[in-house]
């Protein structure tokens, strides 16, 4: 399974009182898609992620907003509970397969961690955290955008599709295409942290990845890259 990168943001005044205020001013700046500029559904988790949801309210027919989700939480105000809103972003992505690119919708969820869930997930996790979608929107497939910072670039495997894909890049246009719209990606990631940081009292903040040892660093190399 493809890994996932995610966004992490903790505040300095975040409390049972303060946030579920905050998470509405956090949706507020997810850059939704274009096509797709509503929120999908919102679940409200106790206790920690094996329990069975205290509620879920599928959002799509209401085209709800920030506002709208942040209502519906607060009827569920615990800081014994995790409140997710999931939403779609969009993003560039290169199909292997056919080697065309799309810019299209891809999931986005946005969560807030009370500080009593999962025991103090929010302490390690975030106050506030966002699954970003596959890792490889940020940083291309195989290490091959700033193949020195990558932790696990392509093996001398010899499938088919990997082959090909190894090929289709070997001609400089292409891999200056595949550069531009991952960084396009990027861009669109790094504004939306800074428009975080001027709607909230961000203490601190961190991009992080399952399969990159450091994957904001790997983020950076990749902005950097003439």
């Amino acid at each position: 399974m493809a890994n996932h990168a995610y966004l992490r943001v903790w505040t300095r005044d975040f409390s049972l009182q303060t946030m579920l205020a905050e998470f509405a001013r956090f949706l507020t700046t997810a850059p939704l898609s274009a096509t797709q500029n509503a929120f999908d559904e919102l679940i409200v988790q106790a206790v920690d992620a094996t329990e069975i949801p205290v509620a879920e309210w599928d959002l799509r027919p209401l085209k709800a907003g920030p506002a709208e989700v942040a209502a519906l939480a607060v009827q569920h105000l615990n800081s014994d509970s995790a409140y997710i809103a999931s939403a779609k972003w969009d993003l560039w992505g290169f199909d292997i397969e056919s080697l065309k690119w799309q810019h299209k919708p891809e999931p986005l969820v946005l969560a807030c961690h009370g500080q009593e869930f999962d025991g103090g997930l929010a302490a390690t996790a975030g106050h506030f955290m966002a699954d970003l979608g596959f890792e490889h929107f940020f940083t291309g497939h195989g290490g091959l955008l700033a193949p020195g910072a990558a932790s696990n670039p392509f093996n001398s495997s010899d499938h088919p599709i990997e082959h090909t894909f190894r090929q289709w890049m070997a001609a400089s246009a292409n891999l200056k295409q595949y550069h531009a719209k991952t960084r396009e990606n990027i861009q669109q990631l790094v504004q939306w942290v800074e428009a975080i940081e001027r709607a909230l009292p961000v203490e601190r903040s961190e991009l992080w990845s399952e399969g990159e040892q450091n994957f904001e660093a790997r983020v950076d190399a990749i902005l950097a890259q003439r």
